[in-house]
């Protein structure tokens, strides 16, 4: 029998998807192109991924699938050879705090072998014992002798610390901080929200927290007035609300639901007991995310931030303790491996070159995606979405799996494009392995790199779900209706808006010194204008703009002191708008129309409607939030879940509405012969003619056509709308007004962005201008970058290599003679599409 060579889709229907069939080439590596929204997700995630995890746990024991978060079966009539899937998705969970990169990557682990096998000890009498075979072996003997050793200066037997015992989430945890290395205070000022209002309208915050809002009536029936103003109360009410003991009290409580308890003993919990004890109660993140309101933190004052007992730091290797080595640049361990090699007696290098190579193999795949510039002791939860994604791929090409498809989406996400070279080398190792790799990207130089490319289009949402392409890059290169194509063969016009020919003297003029890796970056932004902030993953970026500048300006619009890091501010802007493209909610029940104020609107104006004045219908009867609207099977959402025991749950159209939402009596309700429901089905396009006589509704919808939204429905529910999509509909609501005193920021707005819809994107930031917006761009993306009016470059690289200016002006002048690495990538780029001779 053959070895299949290729995955078979037949019939592909999720989401937008029209019945594709597509044949996949396995161990290979394929890219998947398209416009934002168009199919490619679907595909990809939706049903290669799907169908490939689904299978595998198909494959365990009834007893295994009921313990694991199975996927319901993808929307697909067949799915022929497809092996057992793996997904690096575009936005990776956040570690939690006790997360690090050295944890997260597992080089930490290897460190902790590598310090407790290699190192240097000091005995209770304070001897410096030299690394050797004897203590490397201390932990392979049985019994009381494990793990102790004999100073060799005054023969004590002590014990020296095992890999265990350096990590700080076990056994070398600081007592103090519990191996986070922070330590949490409460912080009073928190307590009480405002003392202008008074107990009852919720002046004691820590009494909103769940489960203590019967406390005010608690405080009431000891004897505090609760129906004043806070600051009016006696110092003893105070003391008492504050500081009061926890004591029952028997009383009628009336509950919210208006049911009165009689002879209820009400347990009084103060407002400091009241975050206390819910901290020590609560489980899930987000009630500690609440809680973490109420409270400082602080380095550690016992371990000063090394999350490890003190004395596991006397242990050394070649002259640096184990916090030292995890603060140190990824980029330079290698050399640091050198160093403590040859600094061990000759009878050790066995042994430590088996645990050094471990650890450069760890860590080799992490420097070929460019974060070379972190520290194994950075925070995971402080990573950037791209940076935890190339982790992930890190981890993932270490594993050395063969015969498995990945499935990534948009690993070039945060990669600056020198260090894209080094993605598409891990990539290929991957398929090198024996692997089938699926990529997700818009990254012209990735797409280049891939075997084979899949088109997908040729528009967005309805407009595409079909496959438009298939072929080769060099194929692909020569079909004329190919979206992608003008940006493999240089023909694409990267223009979307006309450039400034000169900076702007209004700017937001700042300087900004030790703060991180920054240090003395004195400049300014230009006002009305966009300027691109560019460098490196750990130049500084963030730290300048979302930890600095926005701070600074929401700071100087309170009249609060600025930032500490901001040494010098101007601005002449006062409100900042931070715009991303990350999901927009993530229920169903919100919709392009619940986002936006349409479906206000439509509410009122089918309730002015004859038959529903007659049945005394109010705009709440045209929720399908509400009872009253809402079908009584679904409530509202259009789908019910069937709970399948062992199988996966699985999702259904309701039987009653058919995803309508609505009851049927609401549906009678006609304006202009269509119901609620029939207009929530128009799209954009086709609502706009209707709705021309009703101005509030009209407006919004033209404002989502200007954006490029047309094509969306306007009951499609918006967690679904890709991150493109997202972001333009978060703009809608502020292109009807004047903008001039807001900066806009944009933190990497081009994820998931084919080349056409950036400069979809640009046309919308142009409108912003002409509103009087100033715009900020944080980005890595060349299309971008070239259609801004300046730019700041940080670097020269990231981390401690990072943290200066090194190049700032208009990016078409700084081309012509480029002196950092981001413009002398723009110049190559801009070279190829021959821009000069489209802008002179």
């Amino acid at each position: 029998m053959a070895v299949p060579k290729k995955i078979e889709v037949r019939g592909g229907r999720v989401h937008n998807l029209k019945n594709i069939n597509v044949d996949i080439p396995l161990h290979k590596f394929v890219a998947i192109s398209g416009l934002s929204g168009s199919g490619k997700s679907s595909l990809a995630m939706g049903i290669l991924y799907e169908e490939g995890s689904r299978r595998y746990l198909d494959a365990l024991s009834t007893y295994m699938r009921r313990r694991i978060k199975q996927r319901a079966q993808a929307d697909v009539t067949s799915v022929k050879h497809i092996p057992s899937a793996l997904a690096l998705r575009q936005r990776p969970s956040v570690p939690n705090e006790r997360a690090t990169v050295g944890t997260t990557t597992e080089t930490y682990n290897v460190l902790r072998l590598i310090f407790s096998r290699l190192g240097s000890p000091v005995c209770p009498n304070g001897h410096r014992v030299a690394p050797s075979l004897d203590i490397a072996e201390a932990m392979s003997k049985s019994g009381d002798e494990m793990g102790h050793v004999t100073c060799p200066t005054c023969g004590v037997k002590f014990h020296v610390p095992s890999a265990e015992d350096f990590s700080f989430n076990s056994d070398g945890a600081c007592e103090r901080c519990g191996g986070t290395g922070k330590v949490r205070q409460l912080d009073e000022s928190k307590l009480i929200t405002d003392p202008n209002l008074s107990i009852r309208n919720g002046a004691v915050a820590s009494w909103n927290l769940p489960g203590r809002n019967f406390m005010p009536n608690v405080a009431e029936h000891a004897g505090v007035r609760i129906d004043i103003p806070y600051k009016d109360l006696t110092e003893k009410e105070k003391d008492f609300v504050l500081n009061g003991p926890e004591k029952k009290y028997q009383m009628d409580l009336l509950s919210g639901t208006g049911r009165v308890f009689h002879n209820f003993n009400a347990l009084y919990e103060n407002a400091h007991q009241a975050v206390l004890k819910s901290a020590e109660s609560s489980k899930s993140e987000r009630a500690q995310k609440r809680l973490a309101e109420f409270f400082t933190y602080s380095t550690c004052p016992v371990c000063h931030g090394t999350r490890l007992r003190p004395e596991l730091l006397n242990q050394l290797v070649n002259g640096k303790n184990i916090d030292q080595v995890q603060h140190m640049q990824l980029g330079d361990l290698p050399k640091w491996s050198k160093e403590v090699l040859a600094s061990l007696p000759e009878n050790m290098h066995p042994m430590a070159k088996a645990l050094l190579n471990e650890f450069i193999n760890n860590l080799q795949p992490l420097l070929d995606l460019g974060l070379d510039y972190l520290t194994m002791a950075r925070a995971g939860n402080t990573l950037s979405t791209g940076e935890l994604q190339r982790i992930q791929l890190a981890r993932t090409l270490r594993t050395e799996t063969t015969g498995v498809l990945y499935v990534l989406d948009e690993p070039s996400i945060g990669l600056h494009p020198a260090n894209v070279d080094g993605l598409i080398k891990v990539l290929r190792k991957l398929v090198a392995q024996g692997n089938s790799l699926v990529v997700v990207d818009h990254n012209v130089d990735i797409i280049k790199a891939a075997d084979e490319i899949i088109e997908i289009g040729p528009g967005s949402g309805e407009a595409g779900g079909e496959i438009l392409d298939q072929g080769t890059p060099l194929e692909i290169e020569k079909d004329p209706q190919s979206l992608i194509a003008p940006y493999l063969d240089g023909k694409a016009d990267l223009m979307a808006r006309k450039v400034s020919d000169q900076v702007n003297s209004d700017q937001i003029t700042f300087e900004v010194d030790h703060y991180f890796n920054l240090h003395d970056i004195k400049a300014g932004i230009p006002v009305n204008q966009i300027t691109a902030v560019t460098g490196f993953s750990g130049a500084g970026k963030t730290s300048l703009i979302l930890d600095s500048i926005v701070p600074a300006i929401k700071a100087q619009d309170k009249g609060e002191p600025l930032p500490k890091q901001v040494k010098e501010f101007n601005s002449p802007v006062h409100h900042v708008v931070s715009v991303d493209a990350s999901p927009i909610g993530k229920s169903t029940r919100s919709t392009v129309a619940t986002y936006t104020s349409i479906m206000d609107n439509l509410r009122k104006l089918f309730a002015q409607q004859p038959l529903a004045k007659e049945k005394h219908y109010t705009p709440s009867y045209f929720s399908y939030n509400n009872k009253e609207g809402a079908c009584p099977t679904c409530g509202g959402t259009g789908i019910v879940t069937l709970d399948i025991q062992f199988l996966p749950d699985m999702q259904q159209t309701c039987p009653t509405c058919h995803g309508d939402r609505y009851n049927q009596k609401i549906q009678k309700v006609k304006w202009h012969d269509l119901s609620i429901v029939d207009v929530l089905n128009l799209d954009i396009n086709e609502a706009i003619p209707i709705f021309k006589e009703v101005p509030k509704i009209e407006r919004d919808l033209l404002l989502l056509k200007e954006v490029g939204l047309d094509y969306l429905h306007l009951g499609e529910s918006t967690p679904t709308l890709s991150g493109g999509e997202a972001q333009r509909l978060k703009l809608v609501t502020h292109l009807s007004q004047r903008q001039d005193d807001t900066l806009f920021v944009f933190d990497e707005p081009t994820i998931g962005l084919h080349p056409l819809d950036v400069k979809v994107l640009v046309h919308v930031m142009q409108k912003l201008i002409d509103q009087g917006a100033t715009i900020i761009t944080i980005t890595h993306d060349l299309n971008l970058i070239v259609n801004t009016d300046y730019m700041l470059d940080l670097g020269p690289r990231g981390g401690e290599n990072g943290g200066t200016l090194v190049a700032k002006g208009r990016p078409l002048e700084l081309i012509k003679d480029p002196h950092s690495l981001t413009v002398k990538y723009l110049a190559d780029y801009v070279d190829q599409f021959k821009l000069n001779k489209i802008n002179s």
